[in-house]
């Protein structure tokens, strides 16, 4: 199939009557500064009719439409010259079946636990950032770790989009069911999602014993914890001999809760993880020569301290330093190697890296584009602060990940082509062809999903 490199730009003067809900773009940018794009129009549907006539208008006026709605993703995936789509408005609870809630897709992640918890549920697993919408976090493969746990899309059960002709289709395991592994995890190459139903569980309550440690030992004990551990991760900090670990247990509902104190959570959490960090961080992007004691100072002052607490309150934590992420999701026994790997370079380069190199797991999921499709996972993520440049870092250490089997998180910073994705994924070719079907004329395309899925 040949298709444009872009779909012709809109006249002004020829187009098609304008729905109600689109008005002229403006500039976007999203939450890591990372990426930006001026839409020609922009769109803030309140139903799912509007999302059609949207759709159809852009079509017919030969404009590419992408859905956004937090803008969390750090990579270009929701980028778009022609046709912005905010799903915001479509949110909360449109019904609820037993453990399954249909959800409007542009319910934050932040809503759900005052959503599910009057009907005694919660999600199975979530990460530790809670801003982005329920369609953008599944789409992107947000994911939490626990090596027995999949990602957000995993759970998953029926979704429905808006699709390039305007069609309204719902997918479950009886209705089209053969587009489900490809919709729940779709990257919006498929349509618009505008209600999602994920499978969800009874309230739990999560021990957390959270932990400064010897990397080394840590490094050594990697696959042993995550495998006895419900939820394992920890944050290696460059510079140091020193790893923050997290680990978390899963207790019923009705089991003692004993919460941090307000005074502690605001203290740990907002005081130092925010306010002190966004300082050091500034501070260390004007002189780079403090960071490695800064570092050291900062492990023996945080990450030291157990709790019980409903699960939402321990997997979230408030993050407002703004920085960028590259993520790679490599074979859980690759970890280890990859992780030394990157501590070496980073000491053989000479660089000053003040956040922490972050690892997590998870389980392996049959999702056609999962970075865990089809083997158990681990994750190794790096960052930088949204002022410094990533880009020699993130291109050196992802060539160590790609040396590893890993495959890059789909909304996070990657270098990543079609050509060599295709490989790392058994269900490429089929998630392709699914694109084929539902998108034939690059409705939905942008430069982002050239790249990575190519025409």
């Amino acid at each position: 199939m040949t298709v444009p490199e872009r779909m012709p730009p809109a006249e002004a003067h020829a187009l098609n009557p304008v729905p109600a809900s689109v008005r002229p773009g403006a500039e976007w940018r999203n939450w890591g500064r990372s990426e930006r794009s001026r839409p020609e129009f922009a769109a803030r549907p309140e139903s799912v009719d509007e999302v059609v006539a949207a759709v159809n208008f852009a079509r017919e006026n030969g404009l590419t439409v992408k859905a956004w709605g937090a803008g969390h993703s750090f990579s270009s995936i929701a980028a778009t010259e022609g046709l912005h789509v905010a799903v915001g408005a479509l949110s909360g609870i449109v019904a609820v079946d037993g453990t399954r809630v249909t959800l409007g897709a542009g319910t934050n992640l932040y809503e759900l636990p005052a959503l599910l918890e009057p009907l005694g549920l919660a999600l199975t697993n979530m990460g530790d950032i809670d801003r982005q919408t329920i369609a953008g976090a599944i789409s992107t493969g947000t994911h939490g770790t626990g090596a027995r746990f999949g990602g957000i899309a995993t759970q998953v059960r029926a979704v429905t989009l808006v699709t390039a002709a305007g069609e309204v289709l719902r997918i479950t395991a009886t209705e089209n069911p053969e587009l489900l592994a490809a919709a729940a995890l779709s990257l919006g190459a498929l349509g618009i999602l505008v209600e999602v139903t994920l499978e969800c569980v009874p309230t739990f309550l999560l021990h957390a014993v959270e932990r400064p440690e010897p990397a080394e030992t840590v490094l050594a004990e990697w696959l042993q914890r995550t495998a006895e551990t419900d939820h394992f991760e920890f944050y290696l900090w460059p510079h140091t001999t020193t790893a923050l670990t997290k680990s978390n247990t899963r207790l019923p509902g009705d089991a003692p809760r004993h919460p941090l104190t307000r005074f502690s959570r605001w203290f740990d959490d907002e005081f130092m993880a925010n306010g002190v960090y966004r300082a050091i961080c500034a501070a260390g992007n004007r002189a780079p020569a403090i960071i490695p004691p800064v570092n050291r100072l900062a492990v023996k002052l945080s990450g030291n301290r157990e709790f019980t607490d409903v699960s939402s309150s321990v997997f979230v934590t408030d993050r407002t330093v703004r920085f960028r992420e590259m993520e790679y999701a490599l074979p859980l026994e690759a970890v280890t190697d990859a992780v030394r790997a990157i501590q070496q370079l980073i000491a053989d380069r000479g660089w000053r890296i003040s956040f922490p190199i972050e690892v997590r797991s998870a389980a392996a999921d049959s999702l056609l584009l999962s970075t865990a499709s089809g083997r158990a996972t681990g994750y190794v993520a790096v960052h930088r602060y949204w002022r410094e440049d990533p880009a020699e870092y993130f291109r050196e250490v992802e060539a160590i990940l790609m040396d590893h089997g890993g495959r890059p998180h789909w909304g996070k910073l990657h270098n990543r082509h079609a050509d060599s994705l295709a490989g790392a994924y058994p269900g490429f070719n089929e998630f392709v062809a699914v694109r084929d079907r539902l998108d034939p004329g690059r409705v939905f395309a942008n430069d982002y999903l050239r790249q990575v899925l190519g025409q």
